[in-house]
C-alpha cells in the first residue's frame, strides 16, 4: 500500500508539473475597428448660398420692401444696430426697417459682400461689408456686419444680427 501511495502522489506531482508547464492555449479575439469619417461641410458652396441670400436682401432693401426682408428672418432673430435698441423678434424688426426706409433719401441703394462664412452645414456665421450709394451711384457709406444664419426646414434663415455703417469710405 506503500508503494501505491507513492506512485498515486508521483502521478499527481507528474500531472500537476505538466499542467504547470504547458502553455495556455490562446483564445482568438475579433476586434472589428469603425472608422468614422468626418465630412466637412462645403464652405465655399455655403459662402455662394449666404451671397445669394445677400444679393436677394439689396433687392429687398433697395425697393424699401420689408415684408420681403422678413422673409429671410427667423421668427426669433434679434437685430442691433448703432444707435438703436436691440430688436427682439421678426415682428420687431420689420418694423424697425420700414422707419429707416421712410427716412431713406429716394435713390439711396446698398448692396452686401460677404467676405467670410465658418461655422458648419447648420448654422454659419457671415461676416461682411455693406456700401451705401446715393442716387448718383456715389458711395456715401460703407459697413461692417456679422449675421448668424440657421438651416431651418431646408432653408437658411437670420437669427442675429449685428452691423455698423461709417459716413466715410473705409
Amino acid at each position: 500500500m506503500k508503494n501505491s501511495f507513492r506512485f498515486l502522489i508521483a502521478c499527481l506531482g507528474f500531472s500537476l508539473f505538466s499542467f504547470g508547464c504547458s502553455e495556455p492555449t490562446a483564445e482568438k479575439e475579433s476586434v472589428s475597428v469603425a472608422v468614422v469619417t468626418e465630412t466637412k461641410p462645403d464652405m465655399a458652396a455655403i459662402k455662394a448660398e449666404i451671397q445669394a441670400i445677400e444679393k436677394a436682401w439689396s433687392a429687398a432693401d433697395n425697393a424699401k420692401d420689408a415684408n420681403s426682408l422678413g422673409a429671410f428672418l427667423a421668427n426669433d432673430a434679434v437685430s442691433m444696430s448703432a444707435n438703436s435698441p436691440m430688436a427682439v423678434g421678426k415682428a420687431a424688426i420689420v418694423k424697425e426697417m420700414e422707419a429707416g426706409f421712410a427716412s431713406r433719401p429716394a435713390g439711396q441703394t446698398v448692396s452686401y459682400e460677404v467676405l467670410d462664412v465658418f461655422g458648419d452645414d447648420k448654422l454659419v456665421t457671415e461676416v461682411g461689408k455693406s456700401t451705401r450709394m446715393d442716387a448718383s451711384g456715389k458711395v456715401i457709406s460703407t459697413g461692417n456686419y456679422m449675421a448668424i444664419w440657421e438651416k431651418r426646414d431646408g432653408k437658411w434663415l437670420c437669427i442675429r444680427d449685428i452691423g455698423y455703417s461709417s459716413t466715410k469710405e473705409n
